[in-house]
């Protein structure tokens, strides 16, 4: 049973938002180069300027007791950090201890590999990343990757008891054609499907403005061929929730482009480095890192407070032929998924 102790002082910005909810990119590195994550040469942090496991366990507990519930760890690639089933057993012992949930967003490469030991460290849920079923496509959008690793980590996962949701980033012209058969597989596999429309972070290989596909329009299009009921299901994040009826499965939208979601923004993110991003599609931070290693653990109370004066009201991610450089310069891989 879960015990619940009110934290001392809650975590509220400005705008009077509870931030309840910590992302942890525990690396920049990926075995993958996703055409709209990341440049195919990727230039990646020295390992002593990235956090060490026991400094992310100071800063996530530091989170813990002003009230942050659930904590997802990211990347870059979480799997691939050495030794990361260390950090998850650690995190998985606070669930039940001040933590709801630890879970974990992942490409599923490594999946086979750690899915017993996640379901023994605590974690319940994952988000899987995943564009295409086509094995030709996904070496074509990951540069590198191979289907065959990430369908076997899937299986894997859900043979522990994990529950899945896939993540899908829809593309004109390069995957919509996809979008209904995975909802077909995910929903007949008995995992959610979310789909995400690409956001401006970071110059990548693709052409951002042509492939972006509004998922307000991918909603109706699938409204006139699906009974699509909306649901108050809530999971911590920014996905809006639909029920489909043909397919007995549920259907996740997040639209930071045509509708953002920031006036409900419980989030905060850590990256590898320590800097404490506020918002994904803003360049307000606060250095943890540096916070922690020039006055201790008992520095970290201020440098929330700080943070919280800091979180902006919303981004302003755009889209436009006329922008020729991203929104945000730093990658998708440096702040966490």
């Amino acid at each position: 049973m879960t015990v619940h102790t009110p934290p001392a002082r809650p975590l509220v910005d400005r705008y009077g938002r509870h931030i309840s909810y910590l992302r942890i990119s525990v690396t920049d590195r990926c075995d993958f180069r996703c055409v709209y994550c990341m440049a195919e040469d990727m230039t990646f942090l020295p390992k002593k300027d990235v956090l060490s496991f026991e400094e992310i366990e100071t800063i996530a507990s530091a989170f813990i007791a002003r009230g942050v519930g659930k904590i997802r760890l990211t990347g870059g690639e979480p799997l691939v950090r050495r030794d990361i089933m260390d950090l998850v057993a650690t995190l998985g012992a606070r669930v039940g201890n001040g933590l709801d949930e630890l879970t974990i967003t992942t490409n599923g490469s490594q999946l086979r590999k750690h899915a017993q030991g996640l379901f023994d460290a605590g974690v319940r849920r994952l988000n899987v990343s995943l564009d295409t079923l086509d094995a030709e496509r996904f070496r074509a959008i990951t540069r590198r990757g191979r289907i065959e690793d990430v369908l076997a980590g899937i299986d894997a996962a859900q043979a522990v008891g994990l529950a899945i949701k896939v993540n899908m980033v829809a593309m004109r012209g390069v995957n919509d054609d996809e979008i209904e058969p995975m909802m077909a597989w995910a929903h007949g596999r008995g995992m959610g499907l979310t789909l995400i429309e690409g956001m401006p972070l970071g110059e990548v290989g693709i052409d951002r403005v042509d492939s972006y596909l509004p998922l307000r329009e991918l909603h109706d299009t699938l409204a006139r061929r699906y009974t699509l009921q909306k649901l108050d299901k809530r999971t911590g994040g920014p996905a809006r929730y639909v029920h489909v009826a043909e397919t007995g499965g549920v259907l996740g939208f997040i639209t930071p482009m045509s509708h953002n979601f920031c006036e409900s923004c419980n989030r905060v993110r850590l990256t590898a480095t320590g800097q404490l991003f506020m918002c994904l599609g803003q360049d307000d931070q606060v250095n943890l890192r540096d916070v922690l290693r020039g006055g201790g653990p008992e520095a970290l109370d201020a440098a929330l407070d700080q943070a919280m004066l800091l979180k902006p009201k919303g981004h302003d991610f755009v889209l436009d032929r006329s922008r020729t450089e991203p929104a945000v310069a730093r990658h998708m891989n440096v702040t966490g998924g």
